[in-house]
C-alpha cells in the first residue's frame, strides 16, 4: 500500500486523544498509526495485554479506542486474539457474520508482555497459524511497574532490578533478538521499525502485516522518556539515532526472504545514541570506557550478521 501522508492525516481517528499515556511516550503513537494502517471499510478487534498501554488507554468506562478492545492478562494477549479468530471464522460458517465481512484481528502489548510473560502463548499462536497480527511496542523494560529489567533491555542499562553502582554497569546481558525469534516460527511476514520520519515505513510494514494471511509479527522500538531518562521532546530524535547507529535495525522478513529498508548513509557510534540517555550515564565514567565498545562490537556483529542475510 503506498503511503500518501495527507490522506493517512484526513483518516478518521481511531485510537483518540485524552488517554493517559505520559507525555512524549511512543505507544501512543504506535496506536494511532496501528490503527490507521486498517482500511477505513474495516474494523479491528484489538486485544492488549496489561502493561502502560492498558491503563492508561482503558480506564472504564472511559476509552481511547474505537474498534472493540478486549483487555487481557499480561501473558495471554495472543491466546485471546487466537479464541477471537476462532470465533470470526465460526460466526462466519455460521452465517452469523457476512462471508465479506473483514475484521482484523490485532494483538498488541509491550516487551515485559511480549518477550517475556507473552512469550509463550505468543509462540503458540503462531505455532498453530492463527489470522492476527501482533505489535510490540518495545520500550525496554517493564516501564509500567517502575522500569526493571525485561529480556528485551539492552546490555549495560541501569533499571531498577539491575542498577548500576560500584559492583554493577548494569545488565549484564545482551537483548534478546526477538524479532528473528519470529522469524524462525514460519511466519509469513515479520518487520522492525520505529518512529522516524514522516511514518512511511511503520505504515507500510503495519498494512502490510495486516493483510498477509497468517500470524504476522511487527516489533516497535518505543522509547520510554522516563525509563530512558532524556527529554519527552526528543522521541524521534532517539528513535533516528537508534536507526543511525544500527542499534535498532529497521527491516522486513516476507516468507524468510530479509529485506533491509533503511541503511544509514554514515553509519554513527552507539556512544551516540548512549549519551543522550541517563541510563546509560554511567556507561560514561572513567574506568568504564570499557561498556562503550562492548556494546560497539555487539551492534556491529549484530548489523554485519543481518546485512548477511539481507544478501
Amino acid at each position: 500500500m503506498a503511503y500518501n501522508l495527507k490522506e493517512e492525516m484526513n483518516k478518521k481517528e481511531r485510537f483518540y486523544p485524552g488517554h493517559r499515556l505520559c507525555a512524549g511516550c511512543g505507544a501512543g503513537i504506535v496506536c494511532r498509526a496501528m490503527m490507521r494502517a486498517v482500511d477505513e471499510k474495516d474494523k479491528a478487534v484489538v486485544c492488549n495485554a496489561t502493561g502502560c498501554l492498558e491503563v492508561s488507554s482503558f480506564q472504564y468506562p472511559y476509552t481511547a479506542w474505537d474498534d472493540s478492545y478486549i483487555h487481557t492478562a499480561f501473558e495471554n494477549a495472543s491466546a485471546t486474539a487466537s479464541g477471537v479468530e476462532a470465533a470470526r471464522n465460526v460466526m462466519k460458517r455460521r452465517g452469523k457474520l457476512a462471508e465479506d465481512a473483514e475484521f482484523k484481528i490485532l494483538a498488541i502489548g509491550g516487551d515485559g508482555g511480549t518477550y517475556d510473560i507473552g512469550f509463550q502463548s505468543l509462540s503458540g499462536a503462531f505455532e498453530r497459524g492463527h489470522d492476527f497480527t501482533y505489535f510490540c511496542y518495545d520500550n525496554n523494560a517493564y516501564m509500567n511497574t517502575g522500569t526493571q529489567r525485561s529480556s528485551a533491555t539492552p546490555r549495560f542499562t541501569s533499571a531498577t532490578t539491575t542498577p548500576a553502582g560500584t559492583e554493577s554497569v548494569g545488565k549484564k546481558q545482551n537483548q534478546k533478538d526477538l524479532t528473528r525469534i519470529m522469524v524462525a516460527h514460519g511466519s509469513p511476514y515479520v518487520a522492525q521499525t520505529t518512529m522516524f520520519g514522516n511514518m512511511k515505513d511503520f505504515h507500510e510494514k503495519a498494512h502490510r502485516a495486516i493483510y498477509t494471511q497468517g500470524p504476522t509479527f511487527v516489533n516497535v522500538l518505543t522509547p520510554c522518556p522516563r525509563g530512558w531518562q532524556y527529554p519527552a521532546d526528543e522521541l524521534l530524535e532517539i528513535c533516528k539515532l537508534a536507526i543511525d547507529t544500527c542499534v535498532w535495525p529497521v527491516y522486513e522478513v516476507v516468507e524468510g526472504e530479509y529485506h533491509l529498508t533503511y541503511e544509514p548513509r554514515h553509519k554513527l557510534p552507539v556512544e551516540d545514541f548512549m549519551s543522550r540517555q541517563g541510563r546509560f550515564k554511567h556507561c560514561f565514567k572513567p574506568g568504564n570506557e570499557w561498556t562503550i565498545e562492548a556494546a560497539q562490537e555487539y551492534v556491529d556483529a549484530k548489523w554485519e550478521e543481518l546485512l548477511t542475510l539481507c544478501k
